[in-house]
């Protein structure tokens, strides 16, 4: 396990677009809230690219993740936002350099897919929040979120309980393991790939974002059909925006979905955390070690810097 550096005041962060094309005008707003945490912004060579439904090519979403790990200056690289195209470069990623020159990297949804490979690959620690262009630069980013980036500057352990919101006992019990996962489709396509999730052992965290309870139904099911949601040792549900059908016709609820695929796994499952495409969003480090405990309904985590 790789923890990265903390941040001080002064110092750069380096924005990219892995994925798809961010919105620029919500981008540039939220250089402001980077600023007020005494931090500069460094914008990627491409990171206003469009390329399609990408960021840009392939190449240049590729070079400008390496520009950033490479750069002395910068400090942390934080994902504009996301969309599509990270599977598109996973392969392609010099994970040297990265191992070499360990720093923070932010970002959730489609980023999911470079959290697992880079942890897997390198073995640092990632962060999974919200994002410059789709939610920090919007007028709804939430006061909570904006604080969780403290995690950042001073190694300390969170805390998150139902003071947050409410949460939802899918299966009783208490567990540790790793904190892994993120964007529940995203998990899903690292299936029979090189940088298929590890699963073993693992406190698993899911979220996802305009899917009806049929498409999560699937999605879970064919976890369960391989046998991965039985490796687990406990599992977060986060936000699942939008679980609802859109064409009128009869349907299960997520929550009856959720119930069905993880409430006989006999590991603790607890549903409801301000994780995911929502505010306000609870940012956590994936890699380090977590303890959930369903009698609390609590998840600890434990410092994702140094």
């Amino acid at each position: 396990m790789i923890l990265p550096k903390r941040l001080q005041s002064g110092d750069t962060v380096g924005f990219i677009a892995p994925a798809s094309p961010p919105n620029i005008e919500s981008m540039e707003k939220s250089i402001t809230f980077f600023t007020s945490l005494g931090l500069k912004v460094k914008e990627g060579k491409h990171v206003r690219n469009v390329h399609g439904y990408l960021a840009g090519t392939d190449e240049e979403r590729l070079e400008d993740l390496h520009a950033m790990f490479a750069d002395p200056e910068v400090s942390a690289v934080i994902c504009a936002g996301g969309g599509y195209g990270t599977g598109r470069i996973a392969d392609s990623i010099d994970y040297d350099l990265i191992r070499q020159n360990p720093k923070i990297f932010w970002g959730y949804s489609d980023i999911t897919y470079l959290h697992t490979a880079i942890r897997q690959e390198t073995g640092l620690i990632t962060f999974h929040g919200p994002m410059p262009a789709s939610d920090i630069g919007k007028d709804e980013f939430h006061e909570l979120s904006g604080k969780m980036f403290a995690q950042l500057f001073e190694p300390r352990e969170l805390h998150y309980t139902e003071a947050i919101g409410e949460l939802n006992l899918i299966s009783a019990g208490g567990a540790t393991g790793e904190l892994t996962g993120g964007n529940l489709t995203l998990i899903v396509s690292t299936l029979n790939t090189k940088h298929e999730l590890d699963f073993k052992d693992k406190i698993l965290l899911i979220e996802d974002v305009d899917e009806e309870p049929y498409r999560i139904d699937g999605m879970l099911s064919q976890l369960k059909s391989a046998g991965k949601l039985q490796e687990l040792n406990g599992i977060v549900a986060g936000d699942f925006k939008n679980a609802v059908p859109t064409n009128g016709k009869p349907s299960l609820s997520l929550d009856e979905v959720l119930q069905h695929y993880l409430g006989d796994l006999g590991i603790p499952v607890v549903s409801g955390f301000k994780i995911g495409h929502c505010e306000p969003h609870f940012s956590v480090p994936l890699g380090v070690n977590a303890k959930l405990s369903a009698a609390d309904k609590t998840l600890t985590l434990l410092p994702g810097v140094e």
